[in-house]
């Protein structure tokens, strides 16, 4: 995962922008996009 991908996904978590994902999402995912992905199918 690059660095900057990791950044933004801090970044994006940290202002509030993925509060409406649920927990489960952000388990055993490897970048925000992911975790958005898998929320979808959750």
């Amino acid at each position: 995962m690059a660095l900057k991908d990791t950044i933004r996904g801090f970044k994006g978590i940290m202002e509030g922008e993925y509060d409406h994902l649920p927990e489960q999402a952000f388990y055993m995912v490897g970048s925000i996009d992911e975790a958005v992905e898998k929320a979808k199918k959750l």
